[in-house]
């Protein structure tokens, strides 16, 4: 692994990666998303080619989602930051065990443009935002929320932090996609998880959502493997209502072309900012050519934005699109630059699992 390389989102750590290799285009197909954006699902091939996604029961009693709730007062929420990475020097990339959000080294203010570099020989389309505040309104200011828990293992075992995430449609109507260090972290899942849609400065309008069930990538689970870090959660009922009821839900597809225009979004919480507003970055994709097979982005986000969604086909009207990555880690040395993992196959199957979850 590179010395300077770093994961990022809700906690901090070396490079992250997503799925290995570049899998077959799918087309679109599925319910209509709430939102009106379609939803993108091809099952074909996943189960024959891919290990089913490990599955963790959280609060899966009425009573254990009264204590996760309870657990989580505003006090701790304000509190509630992204971890640092173990020192980079100590960690492979094959072997990584920590997770991305915590802050990249040095981030930098302003993204550059990037044109022809010389030094890769490769080039980049500079983005819109580098991370701004998302003042358009629409679907994506109730689907994206901010996701809170508390960490079961390793050094900050016991520590409260925060991620990003965003509610897609699905069966159940109760999926939310995330990074998977956003779930489990040296070993261990995280425990008092909560979803909090359409999070603003401190306001919960939408309810605060404990999760029932997370899920991850195999990949993610043995060895956390920075190129399979996504997951999901299966939230709770709230007054009778599923989440995508309530909030909405935005598309999501799988086996899509690599170097498209996308918007990023999170709430990052390490400086220059605070967690308390939803955050956006626009641009084309690259490949990454250093040490994963993610995409990447433009984007000055920082730590807390982890898990927070890329959207193909986002429409800034609507505020709606079709899910396709997660923000997940950055290098040290490039602070401007948001990598997020390939959602192929391995992706498919985590989402297909969560939304085939049972409620009760």
């Amino acid at each position: 692994m590179h010395p300077t390389a770093r994961r990022f989102a809700t906690l901090t750590v070396p490079v992250l990666a997503v799925a290995g290799a570049l899998l077959p285009v799918a087309s679109a197909h599925g319910a209509t998303a709430a939102t009106g954006t379609a939803a993108a699902t091809n099952t074909t091939g996943v189960t024959a080619a891919n290990p089913h996604p490990v599955i963790h029961e959280a609060a899966d009693t009425k009573a254990e989602q009264r204590s996760v709730k309870s657990y989580w007062t505003e006090a701790k929420m304000e509190t509630a930051k992204p971890l640092d990475a173990p020192d980079s020097d100590d960690m492979s990339f094959a072997s990584t065990s920590a997770l991305l959000d915590a802050p990249a080294a040095k981030p930098a203010t302003v993204a550059p443009t990037l044109t022809a570099d010389t030094t890769y020989g490769m080039s980049y389309a500079s983005s819109r935002s580098s991370g701004a505040a998302w003042t358009g309104g629409g679907a994506i200011v109730k689907t994206a929320g901010r996701v809170f828990f508390t960490i079961t293992a390793g050094s900050d075992a016991g520590r409260n932090a925060s991620c990003s995430g965003n509610a897609v449609t699905s069966a159940n109507k109760s999926v939310v996609i995330t990074a998977g260090h956003c779930v489990k972290i040296n070993g261990g899942f995280h425990s008092n998880w909560v979803f909090v849609p359409g999070y603003d400065q401190g306001n919960r309008p939408n309810g605060t959502w404990p999760a029932t069930n997370l899920l991850t990538t195999p990949q993610w689970s043995s060895s956390e493997d920075m190129n399979y870090d996504v997951a999901a959660a299966v939230v709770a009922p709230q007054g009778g209502q599923n989440l995508t009821d309530v909030v909405g839900g935005q598309g999501i597809a799988f086996n899509q072309p690599r170097g498209r225009q996308m918007y990023s979004f999170g709430y990052p919480a390490a400086s220059p900012y605070d967690g308390s507003k939803l955050v956006y970055c626009s641009g084309r994709t690259f490949d990454d050519f250093l040490q994963s097979e993610d995409q990447g982005l433009n984007c000055n986000m920082t730590g807390g934005s982890s898990g927070g969604p890329w959207f193909l086909s986002f429409n800034e009207s609507t505020g709606a699109g079709l899910l396709n990555s997660v923000n997940s880690f950055k290098y040290n040395f490039a602070s401007f630059w948001m990598f997020g993992p390939y959602f192929g196959a391995e992706a498919q199957a985590v989402y297909n699992a969560a939304q085939s979850t049972s409620l009760t």
